[in-house]
């Protein structure tokens, strides 16, 4: 298959010839492209600055071209600027300056260090050695995270234009030691619809029951129900949907040393057998829309 490429300083976008299913793939977290001038202001080694990547995720997803859908992958880190947040969720304590009026300072994340300029990494580690000015931070928002999210309402809005409908998979991994569920269970796939708000009912049970018969241990919501992604995406009342995955590191990588594992082909085998299903389940549940085809 002759692969479209679309590529950035701040994402690429793989995409069939042909769109052949309502499906669009957004990896936000596996950027691995760390700017020179971020590292120089890090505190921190690369092997306690990387904990925040979700390790491989856009390479897990390659196949989905095969189904016909395009996948949006984040070329910078999350460590750096995370699109999984609003545009303007800024710590006041990280800049020399003060910050425009408009600007979220109080939001529950930025108080946990993991606003859109993340404070912290994994464990309460701080970043930087100092403060950026108000206009390199302005200025990354406006690079990075407007150009990725333009660029995920057009697939949307060229996907929907072709299917009646759209459903975003947000595709993120969650690291093996997650908090776990009342009784010990840590899970190793997370579905997250922001608590049934962000798609339709039938689109997340193909979801689950999906990777349940693929033989994974499936949860719900917890303890990841979506993020700032999944909430903007999904707004199923107009067909347009928004679904998070997240999935066990310890799946596929060695989280230590940031490795694939032996193991990884056989989840991406998974993967897209899982989900060649569920975009087989769409067009029978939705035939009227996909008709447009």
């Amino acid at each position: 298959m002759t692969t479209h490429e679309g590529e950035t300083s701040a994402f690429v976008i793989r995409r069939p010839n042909t769109l052949r299913t309502p499906l669009v793939f957004c990896s936000p977290h596996s950027g691995r492209d760390y700017p020179v001038a971020f590292l120089e202001n890090s505190r921190l080694p690369m092997n306690l600055i990387r904990r925040s990547e979700d390790l491989f995720v856009d390479e897990l997803y390659r196949f989905v071209e095969d189904l016909g859908a395009p996948l949006i992958a984040a070329r910078f880190p999350r460590s750096f600027l995370d699109v999984n947040r609003e545009p303007f969720e800024l710590d006041p304590a990280m800049f020399e300056g003060e910050l425009p009026d408009y600007v979220n300072t109080r939001s529950i994340r930025v108080a946990g260090g993991l606003g859109t300029i993340p404070k912290i990494v994994a464990e309460n580690t701080e970043i930087y050695r100092s403060r950026m000015t108000v206009s390199d931070g302005l200025e990354r928002i406006e690079t990075y995270h407007r150009s990725f999210h333009d660029a995920v309402v057009q697939l949307i809005s060229e996907t929907k234009s072709l299917f009646g409908m759209a459903i975003l998979i947000d595709c993120h991994s969650m690291p093996s030691n997650v908090r776990p569920m009342p009784g010990g269970r840590r899970s190793e796939i997370v579905i997250g619809d922001r608590y049934g708000t962000s798609a339709a009912a039938r689109l997340v049970s193909f979801v689950t029951s999906g990777f349940a018969r693929a033989g994974y241990d499936v949860a719900r919501n917890k303890p990841y129900a979506g993020g700032y992604i999944t909430e903007r995406y999904g707004k199923p009342a107009i067909g347009e949907h928004a679904l998070q995955v997240e999935i066990s590191r310890a799946l596929y990588a060695d989280e230590a040393d940031f490795s694939r594992s032996t193991s990884f082909s056989k989840v991406e085998d998974d993967l897209k057998e899982v989900f060649s299903r569920i975009s087989e389940k769409v067009r029978e549940t939705y035939p009227s829309s996909i008709a447009a085809e």
